[in-house]
């Protein structure tokens, strides 16, 4: 009878122990499920700081591409008249001051300028630096209207007008570029400009989709 109850005690202890030894490897297997089912992209972004860190800013700078492409369009034809008007001998006070008007306010919405990356910073900071040049233009223009040296005063103008093609035109080229590699297609958002100016010009490629 004794031999029997410390039979069965034993048999009882190594039951329990085979249990206790099938928890952890359980677990185990269970853990290891839940990151073999999962896409490998995940884990690798949450094990990777910096590669999280690039796809964020990556993500940022696609959204502000398009932004910014659309803020560029505007005040592309919003400076169209002003472009006109610079190009002219006889314009108005009223008229130059239309222009300061238009000029000035697309300065002041590049004083706030968001983080980006360089390509981004790039192009925007390009922009802003052109409508800059035209709004000194304008201001050059309108102190001809009551200068002795008038035509001094507008020959001076003309060349910061100029400027401000030129500038703008380098900024457009870097947007086209940003809107290429971002998979929107061309985006061709050129000041008019003229032979001898020194501005770089649309490459004729057919426009991506807006």
């Amino acid at each position: 009878m004794r031999s029997e109850r410390w039979g069965g005690e034993s048999s009882d202890q190594s039951g329990r122990a085979k249990l206790w030894w099938s928890v952890p490897i359980i677990v185990v297997a269970f853990v290891a499920g839940l990151f073999l089912g999962r896409p490998a992209a995940e884990i690798t972004a949450e094990s990777d700081p910096v590669a999280e860190m690039k796809k964020q800013d990556a993500q940022r700078d696609h959204a502000q591409i398009g932004t910014l492409t659309d803020q560029a369009r505007r005040i592309h034809d919003g400076l169209l008249p002003v472009l006109e008007g610079l190009n002219t001998t006889t314009a108005t006070k009223e008229q130059v001051s239309g222009w300061k008007q238009i000029t000035k306010g697309y300065v002041a919405e590049f004083a706030e300028r968001p983080s980006a990356g360089t390509a981004v910073n790039i192009a925007r900071s390009g922009l802003a630096s052109s409508v800059q040049q035209l709004d000194l233009a304008v201001d050059t223009y309108a102190q001809a209207l009551d200068a002795p040296g008038k035509e001094t005063w507008l020959q001076t103008a003309g060349r910061q007008r100029d400027a401000a093609i030129v500038t703008w035109s380098i900024a457009a080229t870097q947007l086209d570029v940003l809107n290429i590699d971002s998979g929107r297609g061309h985006a061709h958002i050129f000041l008019p400009s003229k032979p001898g100016q020194g501005a770089l010009t649309s490459d004729g490629a057919p426009e991506g989709p807006r």
